[in-house]
């Protein structure tokens, strides 16, 4: 190959594995949230954070495993009404609906593959899915939340990172 025609082999291949990096699956941010149960203990989950239109859209779909103490936390600059499907994703999953407070509003089971649409029951700032049941086996409930520092951590994410 001439040295002349190299600069634009290595750029087309850097773009190349740009571009196949950006498809092969979206990097998230991680963060540990701690959740207060109403008796005073507290549970923590690493959570991924989906804060742009491309991460939520993406969410846990194609996952290989989601182990239990983990999650993806949807995380929102405003309330509103949260609708989610399982389309593509394997795993089932349990949803938490979180209020701007931090105050776990309603928690949901859903369906692997389901295309049925699980819908928040009112406008709320955040869901937290983690592997189906795991909300039970920690004893987390409605009314339960998640600590001051946790959130403060969300919209520090919320606020370092613009769709």
């Amino acid at each position: 190959m001439s040295s002349r025609k190299f600069p634009v082999f290595a750029c087309s291949l850097a773009f190349m594995f740009c571009l196949f990096s950006a498809c092969a699956g979206t990097r998230f941010r991680k963060l540990t949230l701690v959740i207060e149960r109403s008796g005073g203990e507290a549970v923590s989950v690493d959570a991924e954070i989906a804060i742009s239109e491309t991460e939520q859209s993406r969410g846990y779909m194609e996952r290989k495993s989601i182990p239990d103490g983990t999650g993806m936390l949807f995380a929102n600059r405003s309330d509103r009404q949260m609708r989610f499907w399982m389309k593509n994703t394997p795993h089932p999953l349990s949803i938490a609906f979180i209020d701007s407070d931090g105050v776990i509003r309603e928690i949901r089971d859903m369906k692997p593959f389901s295309l049925e649409t699980v819908a928040s029951e009112r406008s709320v700032r955040h869901a937290l899915e983690v592997p189906q049941g795991w909300f039970a086996r920690a004893r987390i409930g409605v009314g339960d939340r998640l600590s001051a520092e946790s959130l403060a951590a969300v919209n520090a994410a919320l606020g370092a990172k613009r769709d």
